[in-house]
Parts: structure tokens; sequence; C-alpha cells
């Protein structure tokens, strides 16, 4: 059992903080470069992202909180107490902050982009100011929680990383 545990957190991690990485330093620096043209791609993007990156967090979170459960064999409060416990556990803590984060912040500026973009992609043309403005201001929400979160994450991986080698 442990075994599908390790796999299953270990890849959806993965996928996750690669997800993000793609995301953060590739596409949404080139969406932001295309301008009004990202439009229809941020509209098929905003629905899709946020529910692949949502499901992986979730996979990794939780099979985390049963390997914690496992591999403390039943008791965390005393693993907690050693290094590799509280190193697992500020990882665990930072990749929970980053779900949050993510949800809070990038999940319904997402939905809004898209709802924005569909809109302008049914009407055929170019956003009204006022979408141009809108769309400017989730962007810039988007990057401002992108990187928060992304902060968290990097924390995270960085703790699981190096967890094993802490006294």
């Amino acid at each position: 059992m442990i075994f599908v545990l390790r796999l299953a957190h270990i890849l959806a991690g993965a996928f996750w903080f690669g997800a993000f990485l793609f995301v953060a330093r590739v596409l949404m620096p080139s969406l932001k470069a295309a301008g009004p043209g990202a439009g229809p791609v941020m509209a098929q993007l905003g629905q899709k992202i946020p529910r692949v990156m949502m499901s992986a967090a979730a996979v990794t979170i939780l099979s985390g909180f049963w390997l914690m459960w496992v591999v403390s064999g039943g008791a965390p409060e005393m693993w907690m107490k050693s290094g590799f416990g509280r190193t697992i556990g500020l990882g665990a803590a930072s990749s929970i902050l980053a779900l949050t984060l993510g949800m809070i912040i990038n999940v319904p500026a997402s939905k809004r982009l898209a709802v924005l973009n569909q809109g302008a992609a049914k009407r055929g043309g170019a956003p009204t100011a006022e979408e141009a403005a809108e769309t400017q201001r989730l962007m810039a929400r988007l990057g401002m929680g992108t990187m928060v979160a992304g902060t968290f994450l990097f924390i995270a991986m960085a703790a699981m990383a190096v967890a094993r080698y802490v006294l």
C-alpha cells in the first residue's frame, strides 16, 4: 500500500509543481504578450487549468496525509517531534497554503477571465474597454496569486526533497 501512496503522492506532486512552473513561467507571460488575441485560448484554459491543478493538489495532499499516518505508525504526534516529521509537516502546511491560495485567488480569477473571453468570442470582436481593463486586473491578480502560491509550493517541494536529511 505504501508504494501506491508514494507513487500517487510523488507523481501528483511533480505534476502540480511542473504545471505551476509551466503556467507561471511560460504560459502566462506568453498570453500577456499576445494581448487581446489570447482571449480564445484563455477561454479554454480558464476552464481546464484550475480543475487539473486542483485535482493534482488534492491527490498530493490526501496521499501525503495518508503517508504521514502510515509512516508515523498511527502516532503522528510523536513522529512530528523528529526532524524528518517537522520538515514533512512544514511541507504539508506549505502545500495546503498553496492550494488554499490557489482556490481563493486563482480559481475565481480564472473563471471570471474565461467568462469575459467567452463573451468577447461570442460577439466575434475585440473586448470592450471595460472588458480589457477587467482582463488586465484579473491577469495581475492571477500573477500575484501564482507568485505567492508558488512560493509556498516551492517550500513544500524543497521540504519534501530534504526531509530525509534533517536531524
